[in-house]
């Protein structure tokens, strides 16, 4: 949602044929040659584009004689995953791969990933509750989550005082803020045509599910209850012209639309506003944060996925040495220098640990730059939105064929072509047809 790059997925997310219990029961790792009697130096495949990884490694590799890491920096998350495919099926994939956790359950599916619960289980107080749920499909880990997404909105005090609208708290004050700033030639959010995490993020926040585990079946529901309030709020935004419509794929132009004050919201995590302090030239000292908001009359909850994900090491099942690859994961994402090296803007992503104490990396995560006077406000806005993550979401097997449907849909609605609630009813359809294809047993 407003991340620095559109959403790409690639095209086949599972196997045909491979049934539910074949995706929960037949995947993980026997364990093989990764025993505590194996012997000698091993020296485990790693692959990962984040910013700081080599330093990472260099480090992990200066404090074990015993087990030594081989990274290679991949390009991007989408090359990963067309990497990765290519490695599972010629059965050299690497022991250690970074992902995300909308790819965790693919992957899972295609029998690719190794079990590693019994070697990761008993650090689970070491982590927050959001990440420890992202790297476990049906309560089985296969990987360990590197780092967490707090979420928030920041917005343009300036604008925001200028025209006396308060900051928005629910929904419906965003939809209603957004209409009061129209009367001045502002959006109040961006919504791009390729990009639909926007309706996924707010489906997920009013307590949809679109994929759920039902027995010995997927069941599918892009219509339930949390789905169609998300949409009502994306549809009161569009049929209101409350947004912009620029492409991620002109970054710049969007960056300059922030920072002129033609777009004055976005709803974000910590690593995103690298990307506006990088590209602004006007704006600095003139955001604030402020917390996601909510529907109204309910809690607050923050969506734990798309772009807003935190990553997860992935232990593949072809590594010979899983129980060597989920310690040196592990290690990787709570030694304090490693996660301090990956936590920072200019060493790693500036992405948040996956810690459940993350209070000591808040003021490096975030831009006094970019806030000026509201960034110590900032720190308590970050730091609880982090208590407030969802924790219950599931991805799908075909999840990333189901979300490029989802980007063609989702033009259309940009567009004014198709309201939100058609493209949900295509999807619910489409999404059932595709795993009946796949040979994967499907409610919906």
């Amino acid at each position: 949602m407003n991340a620095i790059s559109p959403r790409r997925r690639i095209a086949r997310a599972a196997a045909a044929g491979i049934a539910l219990t074949g995706l929960l029961a037949a995947c993980g790792g026997s364990g093989d040659d990764g025993d505590s009697s194996a012997s000698g130096p091993v020296t485990l495949p790693y692959w990962g584009w984040a910013n700081g990884q080599e330093a990472v490694v260099k480090a992990f590799n200066a404090s074990h004689k015993d087990v030594q890491l081989k990274y290679t920096k991949v390009t991007d998350q989408l090359t990963m995953q067309k990497q990765l495919t290519n490695a599972v099926k010629a059965g050299n994939a690497p022991c250690l791969a970074q992902n995300t956790a909308e790819y965790v359950t693919t992957w899972v599916s295609q029998d690719a990933l190794a079990d590693i619960s019994q070697y990761v289980e008993s650090s689970k107080d070491k982590f927050n509750a959001g990440s420890w749920a992202s790297a476990q499909v049906q309560g089985k880990f296969y990987g360990v989550p590197t780092s967490s997404s707090p979420n928030f909105t920041i917005y343009r005090a300036d604008v925001f005082q200028k025209y006396g609208v308060e900051p928005p708290t629910t929904w419906d004050e965003f939809v209603a803020a957004g209409k009061e700033l129209k009367k001045h030639g502002v959006k109040i959010t961006n919504y791009a045509g390729e990009d639909p995490s926007t309706l996924e993020v707010l489906a997920m926040q009013a307590g949809a599910h679109w994929y759920a585990i039902d027995g010995g079946a997927w069941k599918i529901d892009f219509q339930d209850a949390g789905t169609l309030k998300a949409a009502k709020v994306i549809q009161d935004v569009i049929d209101n012209d409350l947004n912009s419509t620029l492409s991620f794929a002109d970054y710049a132009a969007v960056q300059r639309n922030y920072d002129n004050g033609g777009t004055v919201t976005r709803q974000i995590s910590t690593w995103q506003m690298a990307g506006m302090v990088q590209n602004f030239t006007k704006s600095f000292g003139q955001w604030a944060l402020t917390p996601w908001p909510t529907f109204a009359g309910e809690a607050a909850k923050t969506p734990a996925g798309t772009n807003l994900t935190g990553s997860v090491t992935l232990v593949t099942k072809d590594c010979k040495h899983q129980k060597q690859a989920a310690e040196a994961a592990l290690w990787m994402s709570t030694d304090p220098g490693a996660v301090k090296t990956l936590a920072s803007p200019e060493t790693g992503n500036g992405v948040m640990p996956a810690l459940a104490d993350t209070s000591s990396y808040i003021d490096e995560s975030i831009s006094q730059k970019l806030l000026g006077t509201h960034y110590d406000p900032a720190k308590k806005v970050v730091s609880d939105s982090l208590g407030t993550v969802t924790t219950d979401w599931t991805f799908g097997p075909n999840w990333t064929a189901m979300f490029t449907e989802l980007q063609a849909g989702w033009a259309k609605v940009v567009s004014k072509q198709q309201k939100v609630t058609d493209l949900l009813a295509h999807m619910q359809k489409w999404t059932v047809d595709d795993l009946k294809s796949r040979g994967i047993s499907v409610k919906g």
